[in-house]
């Protein structure tokens, strides 16, 4: 027993922040951030929260799904740029939904919307739920350098959520973690302890772009052929492949190693930019919503980031 998916959603808050924009106030081009990452614009909150993000994709989730609050088993949410340490997200989006199950965080960065896939199957296998919902939602703009041009033209906000129910169509995963903060890390505030004696944190991200490079090309395709193997299956079964939307030279770089048609490899990086545990299930929704994905299609996924981390998955449609 695993589970199958009964309905999709996303939301992206409404401001565009486009890169002739940050070049106004960065030393940088549209043409230098396509040609290195491949983001035209990103959606950027104003006002809104993570959890107002999760809360409108798990609305449209469960319109989808023709579910209501009451009926969920759990909610599970996956993030790093929640607003509160405690409560979690998830507990923030039961509130907003009125819902009365149990709920919590993952948290494995940009790889977590696998590792919380992995987690919900867990619980469907002991038969005991019926419904969980799961969300990866993110307001990367509330912990970026916006003066360091490396980091703050990548990302962006949004989110994405699955409704899910029992059912056999989640076949195989891979997740992977190698422990270390060197190449990707979001220091927390250092705090105001007067007995701290350690070094002050400047809590954005950090990241090592061409270390992270070579991990996320290595980790994806290592992760991939190893889950569609796993699956029984071939690389020519795969009618998709939904891989974090960190860089579009990373996902590129896969394309030329996998024996994967290119045009089964969906990117939706230049209208959202890298929007981390989100950007999964936001191109899973935009997927569904446009009918490109068809009963029984064999969907692979895959992701990699801090951690460090990365995961790969097989879903039949």
């Amino acid at each position: 027993m695993s589970f199958k998916v009964l309905g999709t959603g996303s939301y992206v808050p409404p401001k565009v922040v486009t890169n002739d924009e940050l070049s106004s106030f960065l030393d940088t081009s549209d043409e230098w951030i396509m040609q290195r990452v491949g983001v035209k614009q990103r959606h950027i909150c104003t006002t809104e929260t993570a959890a107002d993000l999760a809360y409108e994709a798990a609305l449209r989730a469960l319109e989808d799904s023709n579910t209501k609050p009451e009926e969920l088993d759990m909610i599970i949410c996956a993030t790093v740029s929640n607003e509160d340490v405690s409560p979690s997200l998830a507990c923030s989006v039961q509130k907003l939904l009125k819902a009365s199950c149990p709920a919590m965080d993952i948290n494995a960065a940009c790889s977590a919307f696998i590792f919380m896939l992995e987690t919900a199957a867990g619980f469907f296998a002991l038969k005991k739920l019926n419904k969980i919902l799961v969300i990866g939602a993110e307001r990367m703009s509330r912990i970026l350098d916006w003066e360091d041009r490396g980091t703050c033209v990548i990302f962006g906000d949004g989110a994405g959520a699955l409704l899910l129910g029992a059912g056999d169509n989640y076949i195989y995963s891979k997740l992977n973690t190698i422990g270390d903060d060197t190449v990707i890390k979001i220091p927390n505030p250092t705090g105001n302890s007067p007995f701290y004696e350690g070094p002050v944190n400047n809590p954005v991200v950090y990241m090592n772009g061409q270390e992270t490079y070579k991990f996320a090309v290595n980790a994806m395709c290592k992760d991939l052929k190893e889950a569609i193997l796993n699956s029984g299956l071939s690389e020519e079964d795969i009618a998709m492949v939904i891989p974090h939307q960190a860089n579009i030279r990373i996902i590129d770089a896969a394309k030329k190693r996998l024996n994967i048609p290119a045009d089964r490899f969906y990117a939706n990086i230049d209208k959202y930019g890298n929007t981390s545990a989100a950007s999964i299930p936001i191109a899973i929704d935009e997927l569904n919503k446009n009918g490109k994905l068809k009963e029984n299609d064999n969907l692979a996924l895959c992701a990699f980031g801090g951690g460090l981390s990365s995961a790969a998955c097989i879903l039949r449609w």
